[in-house]
């Protein structure tokens, strides 16, 4: 049985021979929603640097923190950029347990992680799924979920995990976030990660070089370039770090900065 005929998950008409970062992210997790390409690719990436796969499980794990502060801080709608393919722990999974009232809408533009995610919500009427391309911030706020589902005069959670290293330069980045960044009531948070050569981990040429046999190139930036992505929003304690860094759970390992590979910081967009 091939794996488009085994895969419910798998939309008809998906091009199985290019492997997306969404599944080899979620090959990473240990996730089983991943094709033979994308376990290609993560195994290259693994010879390269074997850290990859405790990056991954680090930026994760910032996610859920990310978003548990959020909700402490009163967040009940949540936009998540990007989003890849569900796994254990994700944003309504997370936000629900704390309030099932919270509301949620994934965007990424790769069919097969919406059409999985829309499988696994199905049930759920306080989250959907959304095929679009996030550099198109009026299309994802002018879509369906996201008017049915979030608020505009409440704050909301914007979470932009691994999305802005999947983002040439050209259209400006800083533009995209910034058009989210207008459109969003006072009091909304904006949560990002990062990929940087600035730390060791992932500064071998090789890491940039493999994933062009992808669907999605990535373009590792400085601190001062991430720093730019949150122009608008006054980052929270401890400001930009690293992803196993901020706000980490008690008894957490320290990690290294130069072992993370990941800027991370979370942003409130303060009252005009």
């Amino acid at each position: 049985m091939s794996e488009q005929e085994g895969a419910a998950w798998i939309p008809p008409g998906a091009d199985l021979s290019r492997p997306s970062a969404a599944r080899i992210y979620d090959y990473l997790l240990g996730g089983a929603h991943n094709l033979a390409a994308d376990r290609a690719v993560a195994h290259r990436l693994e010879a390269i640097q074997p850290q990859v796969a405790a990056v991954a499980r680090r930026n994760r794990a910032f996610l859920r923190r990310a978003v548990r502060f959020m909700l402490a801080q009163g967040i009940r709608q949540f936009l998540d950029l990007g989003s890849g393919i569900p796994t254990v722990g994700n944003v309504h999974e997370v936000a629900q347990e704390v309030d099932p009232a919270s509301r949620v809408v994934y965007v990424d533009y790769e069919p097969v992680a919406v059409a999985h995610s829309l499988m696994l919500l199905k049930d759920n009427p306080n989250a959907s799924a959304l095929e679009a391309d996030a550099t198109d911030p009026a299309g994802v706020l002018g879509s369906e979920p996201v008017k049915r589902l979030l608020d505009p005069r409440e704050p909301v959670g914007l979470l932009a995990i691994t999305l802005g290293h999947y983002l040439p330069p050209e259209p400006d980045v800083r533009a995209v976030f910034a058009a989210y960044r207008d459109a969003l009531a006072p009091g909304s948070h904006l949560a990002l990660t990062h990929l940087t050569n600035d730390f060791a981990v992932l500064r071998d040429p090789r890491v940039a070089e493999t994933m062009r046999s992808t669907q999605d190139h990535i373009y590792p930036r400085s601190r001062d370039e991430v720093l730019a992505l949150f122009d608008g929003f006054e980052l929270v304690e401890p400001g930009l770090t690293t992803s196993a860094n901020w706000h980490p759970d008690r008894l957490a390992a320290v990690v290294d900065r130069e072992d993370d590979g990941l800027y991370a910081g979370v942003g409130i967009k303060p009252a005009s």
